[in-house]
């Protein structure tokens, strides 16, 4: 194999990759909820309150 096709193999590898990494990003993103629709995590002392 020539220099020449070992680069164009690097580059072809380099290329697969971001393109694996841009999908993973949108994923990623698609599946990312908003803070705003989290719930509220209730305090310790409410809970232990109810539990007495």
């Amino acid at each position: 194999m020539t220099a020449d096709r070992e680069d164009r193999g690097e580059q072809i590898q380099a290329a697969e990759r971001e393109a694996a990494r841009q999908r993973i990003l949108a994923q990623a993103e698609a599946d990312r909820v908003p803070a705003e629709d989290t719930t509220r995590a209730v305090p310790d002392r409410r809970w232990r309150r109810g539990q007495q």
